[in-house]
């Protein structure tokens, strides 16, 4: 009796984060030990089983209480462990719920066999300005991907709403001249393409019109049957209408038995004011868990890497501070001008455009502390505390530029930004911006993170490179000469194009002198994973919106972070009328740009490759 009594105070904590409600409690205890919690689980469903007996009806287990006795018990248990073997060889895995466990138990242990989806519920994604670019030639295509590999749920419906008269004929003639399908193909494309596009359908309407989305809701109906409705509204469409289509479709057209999740697509406002108005516009009819601010960016590969990269190798976390890392470079730039979005483009400029969003988020990862799990909440809590850190932007430390025409020797000739019929012939938005940045924080005080980002360069990059500090007193300093930084390591990971990761590091040449050589340990994605299909951002954002998955989306109190460190900024250009330095189409960019980094002692590494 005494055992039993020990064995029951000694299992009580552990029995209590079994049966947890709270799914983050149960998740962390089976991982911490998954070899004992094997054990432990037999052993208390073989306690269990000796307590009860199991019946059967119609298929079904279920378990009735029988005498508690604590003596009859322990003896039962001694003198029959033969036959508690046996009972226990037919209960299930350890790892399933077993007789008797909490239907929280039994429903977390589906959703990992599921990846989280019901799949007796249905999940209708509906793209609201569905004749866009950007639906057209990135979310169609991304959810037929999806379709293709067998991400999507078994009951799933694809609406466009648009203010465009078309028919659902008309629809899928659009969409099919954008599908391709994989490489490792497994089944007929042209079959999957057909049955993609059965899914398809179109519903004219307006953007501010209730009755439309009441419209739109019966036909969704239509196709959801009585099956728990998850519904899916992906905005398309420009910022000033954002709130008209979530107050319209919160109130005619939101599941009323499922989840109801919204994709706003940037900008999301032109400065912290605009920004701030839009978010309570959307907190007016939504709830922030229902909102996924989108930025393709953080669904690329590289990026999704780097908090692998950085936290699940031993070599590289223990570096990631100022006493190592003398700065840290992000570099973007497009060899191709506005070309067409001219009228766009000078509205917002490349600070807003690019540096606020997607180089401020990579920033982010890199620079935050290690999160206490990889739960969204988490990840998120820390990227907020690193851009609360960050220094307010000076504008010494800024460069801003705008290309200029240009004669290639081959004699092609390149149009200046304001060539653009588009753009104002007077425009000073700038095509061209770098920004030293600091965070005021114990990790990274002094560091100088730089920015880049330009159009109408030499080339077409996006990449982080994080080079080291000298080696102090390094004995092979004459070998490099005067110059030292040629020594320098330097971690560069390419986000696009051919993504790759790859080390600078410093060998001997081979031969029977001692001259040294910078060599890279190269990860080329292309080269290692030539059987990996790399899926597009959206379709990996797309995806994590049906799962319900935030890491990669941008909180509130973080969008208003990143506003508040940048719209000082662009506060002062527009107020001083900053004229933008210009440089020609398909160069390196302005000159200013090699003074600011040499302000800080850093040589740009994309000049240097």
């Amino acid at each position: 009796m005494s055992a039993a009594r020990s064995l029951s105070a000694g299992t009580l904590a552990f029995d209590a984060l079994l049966d947890s409600p709270s799914s983050t409690l149960r998740a962390q205890s089976r991982m911490l030990a998954l070899p004992l919690v094997d054990n432990y689980v037999g052993l208390r469903a073989t306690a269990k089983l000796t307590r009860r007996s199991a019946s059967v009806r119609d298929g079904v287990a279920f378990v009735e209480p029988v005498s508690s006795n604590g003596a009859a018990v322990a003896a039962a248990s001694v003198a029959a462990p033969k036959e508690a073997e046996k009972k226990t060889e037919k209960a299930p895995p350890a790892r399933q719920p077993q007789a008797g466990s909490s239907p929280q138990a039994q429903k977390d242990f589906k959703d990992m066999q599921t990846g989280g989806v019901d799949q007796d519920s249905t999940c209708s994604v509906t793209v609201v300005g569905a004749s866009g670019d950007l639906a057209k030639k990135k979310i169609f295509p991304a959810l037929f991907a999806l379709f293709y590999e067998g991400y999507l749920p078994k009951h799933f419906t694809i609406y466009g709403y648009a203010r465009s008269k078309m028919t659902n004929e008309q629809l899928r003639d659009m969409i099919s001249t954008t599908l391709t399908c994989r490489i490792d193909q497994r089944e007929n494309c042209g079959q999957k393409q057909e049955d993609f596009l059965k899914r398809c359908f179109y519903h004219a309407g307006q953007y501010d019109s209730e009755d439309s989305f009441k419209e739109l809701d019966a036909k969704l109906r239509e196709q959801e049957g009585d099956r728990t409705a998850n519904r899916v509204f992906y905005l398309s469409i420009p910022p000033n209408i954002f709130v008209d289509v979530a107050r319209c479709s919160s109130r005619a057209a939101s599941s009323s038995n499922g989840y109801t999740r919204v994709i706003v697509e940037k900008p999301f406002g032109r400065d912290l004011q605009s920004s701030g108005e839009l978010s309570q516009g959307l907190a007016e009819h939504l709830s922030e868990d229902q909102i996924y601010r989108i930025d393709h960016y953080l669904g690329k590969e590289l990026v999704e890497n780097l908090s692998v990269l950085r936290f699940s190798n031993l070599i590289f976390e223990p570096l990631w501070s100022r006493q190592f890392i003398r700065n840290v470079q992000i570099i973007f730039s497009e060899d191709f001008g506005t070309e067409g979005r001219g009228g766009y483009f000078d509205n917002y400029g490349i600070i807003r455009d690019i540096m606020q969003n997607h180089l401020l988020q990579l920033l982010a990862l890199l620079a935050m502390e290690p999160p206490v799990s990889l739960a969204a909440e988490d990840i998120r809590n820390e990227k907020v505390k690193a851009l609360r850190s960050m220094k307010p932007i000076r504008l010494e430390d800024v460069v801003v530029g705008q290309y200029k025409e240009h004669t290639s020797k081959s004699g092609v000739s390149y149009p200046a930004y304001t060539d653009d019929k588009t753009v104002p012939s007077n425009s000073i938005t700038p095509t061209f911006s770098c920004i030293a940045m600091f965070i005021d924080n114990a990790r990274w005080d002094g560091v100088p993170f730089l920015m880049k980002a330009g159009k109408a360069l030499n080339d077409k990059r996006a990449e982080i490179r994080i080079q080291f500090r000298h080696v102090p007193g390094n004995l092979y300093k004459n070998s490099f000469g005067t110059d030292l930084d040629k020594a320098t390591n330097e971690l560069v990971m390419r986000v696009q194009p051919d993504e790759a990761i790859y080390l600078k590091i410093n060998n001997k040449v081979p031969g029977l002198g001692v001259r040294l050589d910078r060599s890279n340990l190269n990860l080329q994605y292309a080269e290692r994973y030539k059987k990996k299909e790399f899926p597009d951002s959206y379709e990996r954002l797309i995806l994590d919106v049906i799962n319900g998955d935030k890491r990669l989306f941008i909180r509130d109190d973080e969008l208003a972070a990143a506003w508040k460190l940048f719209t000082p900024l662009l506060k002062e250009l527009e107020e001083k009328q900053v004229a933008p330095e210009l440089y020609p189409y398909g160069s390196r960019g302005p000159i200013g740009a090699h003074y600011l980094a040499a302000k800080y002692n850093v040589r740009w590494g994309d000049q240097s490759v």
